[in-house]
């Protein structure tokens, strides 16, 4: 099993400096990779709990985020550039880039770029965004019906720039002649995409047989649906016939991470289910469960407050060091 995190970039408030710190120490011990979170806007309805869907639009969770709409926190896709700059070795990435808030073009464009910068090492993750709020607030409202449309678009254009010396598309949200958009990604064909499906896995199957993706992105997922999404992926991928198998793909679940001196209740709550919140021996049984499920990589996720970044720093040294050989132990 390998190890990814998830910057704290959206929180009250944080500093660059211990998202370097963060970073750093995720380079250091060989982590797989370090992805930022996508979050536009807070809308101020979001204080008293009055947005028009709960977060992420699933169930039993709040109609407020677990971030004020004064809160300092710092947005993840020029964060992207950034860690390219920084590291020399993980991989990096942005979990998940919403499309409907971003022109396809300039988008495959710039992540071009931003593949050179890290010398090939950017992850590509896509999903549709789920905010009615945030997509007025980018200028977006008249693609939140379509949100899972213009996803499938932009997959198509990124893919086409990025392997097409000149590239024409022709499609409701984007309208362009053959054209050259500059330098070509470092890797080929191009940067490995990973799909974000939260409810609909024939939706997520399609897309990641269709346009050859390298994985799937959950949320707070538990073990039992980690395998139900596995089964799931693989048989929509039988039925494309397609010669892919769930086991080629990389299967993630952004998963709040924190390690308790006293044991956590593990009592099942749905998303709010204190997954990889727990004591050592907690979090150690948790991950062999995930393992045992399928889970090829968790990324862990500070929790949004009360747990300063010098506590993220030790208990990441504490699971690299102590927790993951007991989990990886044959």
């Amino acid at each position: 099993m390998k190890l990814a995190l998830y910057l704290p970039n959206f929180r009250d408030k944080v500093t660059v400096k211990e998202l370097e710190d963060l970073t750093a120490l995720a380079e250091d011990l060989d982590f797989d990779s370090v992805w930022t979170l996508d979050r536009i806007i807070v809308p101020e309805v979001s204080d008293r709990g009055e947005m028009q869907y709960p977060f992420g639009m699933i169930d039993g969770f709040p109609r407020g985020l677990p971030v004020s709409s004064r809160g300092e926190f710092l947005q993840g896709m020029p964060l992207i550039p950034w860690l390219a700059a920084k590291t020399s070795k993980v991989r990096i990435g942005m979990s998940i880039i919403d499309t409907p808030f971003r022109s396809p073009g300039v988008l495959a464009a710039e992540l071009a770029t931003i593949d050179h910068l890290s010398n090939g090492r950017l992850n590509v993750a896509v999903g549709s965004g789920w905010m009615p709020e945030e997509f007025a607030a980018a200028s977006a409202s008249h693609i939140f019906p379509k949100r899972h449309k213009h996803v499938r678009e932009s997959i198509e254009i990124m893919q086409g720039i990025w392997t097409n010396d000149l590239f024409e598309y022709h499609g409701e949200f984007a309208d362009f002649e053959r054209s050259g958009f500059g330098a070509k990604p470092l890797q080929k064909p191009h940067p490995p995409m990973f799909f974000s499906g939260l409810k609909d896995p024939k939706r997520s199957a399609s897309r990641i047989a269709k346009y050859g993706m390298a994985g799937w992105i959950g949320i707070q997922d538990s073990p039992e649906d980690i395998a139900k999404w596995r089964s799931e992926i693989q048989r929509e991928l039988e039925a494309l016939d397609t010669p892919r198998s769930v086991d080629d793909l990389e299967i993630m679940s952004m998963i709040w991470f924190v390690i308790t001196d006293q044991a956590m209740d593990q009592t099942p709550m749905g998303k709010g289910t204190n997954l990889l919140a727990g004591s050592a021996a907690q979090i150690t049984d948790m991950l062999k469960r995930y393992r045992e499920a399928g889970m090829t990589m968790p990324l862990l996720w500070p929790p949004f407050q009360d747990v300063p970044v010098a506590k993220t720093l030790d208990d990441l040294k504490r699971l690299k060091e102590e927790i993951m050989p007991k989990v990886n132990a044959l």
